[in-house]
């Protein structure tokens, strides 16, 4: 089997929309930031727009486009976001333009997104391929949390106790890949091999952008 880091051109006979989602802290964002360093050909990594503050190494533009919140709300009202959500009290949105052009150009579209953006995401494109990123244990996703910062035990409990609800009803999703510790490019070669199967599946997944 050729490894995922040869960068060989997969299996884009059909040009998918691919939602990436998880608890926060699984590793959504490292996996999709490696995935991106690795030149994956036929892919394109859509850039969220969102109101957080950017975390230290994060780029406007590159990780994310960073806005107001005044500017996110207009966006909202002129219809540019395929889907948003406000989390732990930032708002995230995935801008149209940015999916239906990259799958005009016959690429795979891959995104990520909160548990909530993912539901919202089924709802309105049904032929997406969902894929969960799960943590070995809570043990380990506590870890990561305290690595982001968060050091209050409230937000902390509640954080994992939103994580326990969200892997609990998992089966939203096509998809369960565990992110084991240590072990990220065998998640990122597991989420590719997932994208290339689906990809060369007949009938296609045809998801169309309103």
């Amino acid at each position: 089997m050729a490894g995922w880091l040869d960068n060989e051109p997969r299996l884009t006979k059909n040009a998918l929309v691919v939602v990436i989602s998880g608890p926060s802290g699984v590793g959504k964002d490292v996996m999709i930031d490696r995935m991106i360093e690795t030149g994956q050909i036929g892919f394109h990594f859509t850039v969220t727009a969102t109101t957080r503050a950017p975390r230290p190494g994060e780029h406007d533009g590159v990780n994310h486009h960073f806005v107001t919140v005044d500017d996110f709300i207009n966006m909202i009202a002129s219809d540019e976001l395929l889907e948003w959500a406000q989390v732990y009290g930032n708002y995230y949105g995935v801008p149209k333009k940015q999916v239906r052009d990259a799958l005009a150009e016959g690429n795979h579209v891959v995104m990520r997104v909160d548990v909530q953006g993912a539901k919202r995401l089924r709802e309105l494109m049904p032929e997406a391929l969902l894929i969960f990123i799960v943590p070995p244990s809570l043990g380990v996703l506590r870890k990561h949390l305290e690595k982001r910062g968060v050091n209050s035990e409230t937000e902390m409990k509640r954080r994992l106790s939103a994580a326990t609800e969200e892997i609990d009803n998992s089966d939203l999703f096509d998809y369960t890949v565990m992110n084991e510790e240590d072990r990220l490019d065998d998640t990122v070669e597991k989420v590719v091999e997932i994208i290339g199967a689906e990809a060369a599946k007949d009938p296609p997944r045809n998801v169309i952008i309103q």
